[in-house]
């Protein structure tokens, strides 16, 4: 099933999150600079909330891995999540434009989000008719 191995994708992908909760701060003003963000704050808070994203967005991926185990059960709860998803991306959107990141950030965060929302739900629209006709057969 397309939706299964998309779900897994982006949770396994969003795993690689983990490390970055326990990544040494000077890496982070390091990379931020290599991607055009030269204003880093080196505060307590902005490394606080860095490490806290990345933990949230790793539990996010062993969520999503979890809905891929038993696509069955939670096919309902994936039609939810693809809407938040593309709600989300419209949020960062705004979030990031408010915190005056660069463009191609702000783009490329919001539009890849809003799009693996739509995809999300494309899929489990195709996936979830494909499973009810053949269960109906």
């Amino acid at each position: 099933m397309p939706l299964r191995w998309f779900l897994r994708f982006v949770g396994m992908v969003t795993l690689l999150a983990f490390p970055a909760a326990v990544m040494p701060e000077q890496w982070m003003i390091e990379i931020a600079e290599v991607l055009g963000i030269d204003s880093f704050p080196a505060a307590p808070l902005t490394f606080y909330l860095a490490r806290h994203l990345s933990i949230l967005y790793g539990f996010v991926g062993i969520g999503l891995l979890v809905l891929a185990s038993d696509l069955v059960r939670y096919r309902p709860l994936v039609r939810y999540l693809a809407t938040g998803t593309i709600a989300f991306g419209a949020a960062q959107f705004v979030v990031d434009a408010m915190a005056g990141m660069p463009l191609w950030w702000t783009l490329g965060e919001s539009l890849s989000t809003m799009a693996g929302g739509v995809l999300m739900a494309w899929l489990n629209r195709r996936d979830g008719a494909s499973h009810r006709q053949v269960r109906d057969a």
